[in-house]
């Protein structure tokens, strides 16, 4: 009788521990590997097209969330390969795309990988000023362990002319679409084809905060001097930066990537 009491009290004490340990584990902060990269369609500045390549670049960090710009999807310059496709496969992740532009056969634009469930996703089209390349952001919601709500996840490309007044319109236009959901975790990465202290980031920095304090160059990719590739979090209050770098990677495509260690608070 005495051992049979003693073995209760045992389970009981384990199965106490085992709450508390639960308990304390959804308490803490999440962990997020972020990436952005553009890959220019696959092709690295060595005139090669290697998908397999790219592939290695984003698994060298082993990230949980990837926005990629640049994306060529069943187009002949890129032997009619469905890149995203491909590269979900390579990298075992989820994926999304988001189509922009009709392309030799196929389509060009951003994708979104993930490690976590995609339950929602919108490709939105941005403004497009003055004929230019037309331009979108894809809107994705993640459901990631331990919130509540998915977090917002919205990979673009802004335009690349020297004129800003199509990036600027851009980021007024991310800023409406999630203007009702200022207090749900967010994520904002991509080629944004301009530099901290411009326009149109200080723009978004009313509303958005980079992991980076000082300039991380991503490009031109062999001796880089300007960042234009970025990585923003909202709200700031749910949010912590643990490291923050671009890629040493400097041949698989005309972009070096920018790579994020993030930490999200519990709801």
């Amino acid at each position: 009788m005495y051992d049979m009491l003693k073995t209760r009290l045992i389970l009981i004490a384990v199965c106490a521990a085992l709450w508390v340990t639960t308990v304390a584990r959804a308490d803490e902060p999440l962990r997020l590997r972020l990436l952005s990269y553009n890959i220019h369609h696959g092709e690295g500045i060595d005139g090669k097209l290697d998908l397999e390549r790219i592939a290695q670049v984003i698994l060298s960090v082993k990230p949980d969330l990837v926005a990629l710009q640049e994306v060529d999807q069943n187009a002949s310059r890129s032997r009619s390969v469905d890149q995203p496709a491909e590269l979900a496969r390579l990298t075992k992740m989820n994926v999304v795309f988001g189509a922009n532009i009709p392309l030799q056969g196929g389509h060009y634009g951003n994708a979104v990988l993930s490690r976590y469930p995609i339950v929602r996703h919108q490709n939105h089209r941005l403004p497009n000023i003055d004929d230019g390349e037309q331009r979108g952001v894809i809107e994705a919601e993640i459901q990631v362990p331990s919130s509540a709500k998915p977090i917002v996840m919205l990979a673009t490309h802004f335009d690349h002319r020297r004129e800003d007044q199509e990036r600027f319109a851009s980021a007024q236009a991310i800023e409406q679409l999630i203007s009702d959901r200022a207090d749900q975790p967010a994520l904002l990465l991509g080629d944004l084809n301009d530099v901290a202290g411009s326009r149109t980031l200080t723009r978004l920095a009313a509303r958005w905060t980079s992991v980076n304090d000082q300039p991380l160059p991503t490009i031109p990719v062999a001796r880089p001097a300007r960042q234009i590739d970025f990585i923003l979090y909202r709200p700031e209050n749910r949010w912590r930066v643990v490291e923050t770098r671009v890629l040493e990677e400097a041949v698989a495509s005309d972009h070096r990537a920018i790579f994020s260690l993030v930490e999200l608070s519990p709801n």
